[in-house]
């Protein structure tokens, strides 16, 4: 039988990974000094709070492949073979970390690139894990998955530019001057990487815009769809009673884990339909 492993910035559910026995090894947080395992010892709700108030942008970093190697390992001795999907291999080594420990292990183990970050990518971990209880072999379910990494919209609405200036990707210049206009930015993900699709200026037209952007985009029926957020239920509440208006598609939405947050920012969210 498949079992599968997946890094914690997948941002699945608790109840999905508990159900479905689904492997996870833990990403770290570091965060004025201080080093955390996400999803162990350090929650949503903590690590936004403790965001708000530091300086400096938390750093993150991947598991080790012994970490990796240790899941693999217990799966096999379980008589099962491993299916691992990580986060994008261009966001984060974890990928990288995952391949390292198959080498290790001198093993054909599949590890899967989501090419996708926050429920994009843990979406695909609840589709695998769902088929593989069902009973279906490693092949079918990398064929759903590769369908899906091809076709997966994920739309990432920035309220706030504080922590692409903390990080580096925008001058506090630059910065300043947007968050003197107000301006917001809606960014996308694209092949595994962030880009940013719009600019808007003012509350209002942001949100006006994500809304036109959710009934354009039309998912496939097969998918499941994913929403989560930074401290902002409200807004994540607005956009998930339009897509099921809109749509028939199974909805997940989850508080974004400390990984996916640092770069979100204060009230932002991904979407992936």
């Amino acid at each position: 039988m498949v079992k599968v492993v997946t890094d914690s910035s997948c941002d699945l559910p608790d109840k999905y990974i508990d159900e479905l026995g689904i492997r996870m090894v833990s990403m770290n947080v570091n965060i004025d000094g201080m080093e955390y395992k996400e999803r162990i010892n350090l929650e949503p709700h903590e690590f936004w709070e403790k965001m708000r108030h530091s300086v400096t942008l938390p750093k993150t970093s991947q598991p080790s492949p012994l970490e990796f190697e240790a899941e693999f390992l217990k799966i096999e001795k379980e008589g099962n073979t491993p299916l691992c999907i990580t986060i994008s291999s261009k966001l984060s080594g974890t990928y990288q970390s995952a391949f390292m420990a198959s080498k290790m292990m001198n093993e054909e183990i599949t590890i899967f690139d989501s090419l996708a970050g926050s429920l994009a990518h843990g979406v695909q971990v609840l589709k695998a894990a769902r088929m593989a209880k069902d009973g279906a072999n490693k092949e079918e379910i990398l064929e759903v998955l590769t369908k899906y990494r091809k076709t997966v919209k994920i739309i990432i609405p920035l309220f706030t530019v504080e922590n692409i200036v903390k990080g580096g990707r925008l001058n506090k210049f630059q910065g300043g001057i947007a968050k003197l206009l107000n301006i917001k930015v809606i960014a996308e993900g694209i092949d595994g990487a962030v880009d940013v699709r719009k600019k808007v200026r003012g509350t209002k037209r942001f949100i006006a815009e994500i809304s036109n952007i959710i009934k354009i985009l039309k998912p496939e029926n097969y998918k499941i769809l994913g929403i989560t957020h930074v401290d902002n239920l409200d807004d994540a509440q607005r956009f998930k009673s339009e897509m099921e208006q809109l749509y028939e598609n199974e909805m997940i939405i989850n508080d974004m884990g400390p990984v996916m947050a640092t770069y979100a920012g204060e009230k932002g969210m991904i979407l992936a339909l």
